[in-house]
């Protein structure tokens, strides 16, 4: 008989399900203080519960480790919570003050730093990723797979040119019409496709907010500026309405700043990790905009899953914006259309020449 599993991610939610429980097989609950929960964690069978980075009196502690309940314990020194249970957002990642001095940055100075690091920095990054797999899992339970769809494209794009433009009007298109985007989290087209779902709902909003976002058209020479942009158009457009979107991007590039308009932020420490994760998800669909390497990493990551899937249904619609560009410049389209003969992903992949009729047939 398979057990029940239940995650427990806040104290509300602990003191509902223990109210009427009598054994905790099955429990994973998550970064919790328990301190002041003995009485009720000593009346109850804890066999089979698992507990990470949760705060315990020393008697609830000692009555959970001698009765079988598997205890993870907070690791020390660490910038950042390795059992966090949610997804990040843009004003934790940067709160206020000077980008030096943000979390964002913290960790990204301790994930250098720990190059030469030891099994104790291994585990809490390896747990710290789990967890992030698990709050990504969470936050689009309620989303159907084939509804998201990736936007990928270089990092290198300025506020102001018109591509940047477009990207954010293709997001905002694909929001509208019910699809969620999913990007790289970072700068350039990652950030203008965050931007776009996050003004969807405001008719005029993008217009609007480009002449605030172009006082800082690039993350350099100075993060403070471009990110205190970004902040003013979220201000002004508050998140409570705005358009919901994810970005994935990785402390592995954190020279790269996160942008701050996904919805939801699941930043990762291995980019293998992000970089399947990010294309696994996107079943909807990836619209590849003109990018350099990443970008074309990202091409045929994405074409390998495709070439290799099972069955038809597993493949997912691929489409490269910029003939010229994946024709020219950056020849990957007639490898793609190589690869595609005779291929279920062959009925699926497109070159197009603008934004859309990249929407038209992912709509």
């Amino acid at each position: 008989m398979t057990r029940r599993l239940i995650e427990i991610e806040s104290l509300q939610a602990f003191d509902r399900h223990i109210a009427r429980a009598r054994r905790l097989n099955g429990w994973f609950v998550q970064s919790l203080d328990l301190t002041d929960r003995t009485d009720l964690l000593l009346r109850v069978d804890p066999r089979g519960a698992v507990f990470l980075g949760c705060l315990f009196a020393a008697t609830a502690e000692a009555h959970l480790r001698r009765s079988g309940a598997l205890l993870f314990p907070r690791l020390p020194d660490l910038p950042f919570n390795p059992y966090r249970a949610s997804l990040y957002d843009a004003t934790e990642l940067y709160r206020t003050g000077s980008y030096p001095e943000s979390p964002d940055a913290a960790i990204y100075a301790w994930s250098k730093a720990s190059s030469t690091r030891g099994l104790t920095e291994d585990l809490a990054t390896t747990l710290h990723d789990h967890a992030i797999t698990d709050a990504l899992n969470d936050a689009t339970a309620g989303i159907k797979p084939q509804l998201v769809v990736g936007i990928m494209g270089g990092h290198a794009l300025h506020r102001g040119e018109d591509a940047y433009r477009t990207a954010a009007k293709l997001a905002g298109t694909l929001t509208v019409a019910g699809r969620t985007v999913l990007t790289g989290g970072g700068p350039g087209a990652m950030e203008a496709a965050n931007l776009g779902a996050y003004l969807s709902p405001w008719q005029d909003g993008l217009d609007e907010a480009l002449p605030i976002m172009t006082t800082a058209p690039s993350y350099r020479p100075s993060i403070d500026a471009w990110v205190r942009a970004a902040f003013q158009v979220r201000d002004r457009w508050p998140g409570a309405r705005a358009g919901r979107s994810f970005s994935i991007p990785t402390w592995f590039y954190g020279h790269e700043p996160t942008n701050v308009f996904a919805t939801g932020i699941a930043k990762y420490f291995a980019n293998a990790l992000r970089e399947d994760t990010l294309l696994h998800r996107c079943r909807g669909g990836i619209v590849y905009l003109p990018g350099e390497a990443g970008t074309v990493q990202e091409i045929f990551q994405a074409v390998t899953e495709n070439y290799y899937a099972a069955e038809p249904g597993q493949v997912a619609p691929m489409i490269l914006v910029g003939v010229d560009y994946w024709t020219r410049e950056l020849p990957a389209w007639p490898l793609l259309q190589r690869l595609g003969e005779d291929r279920s992903m062959g009925r699926v992949i497109h070159c197009v020449d603008d934004v859309a009729e990249a929407a038209a047939l992912l709509s």
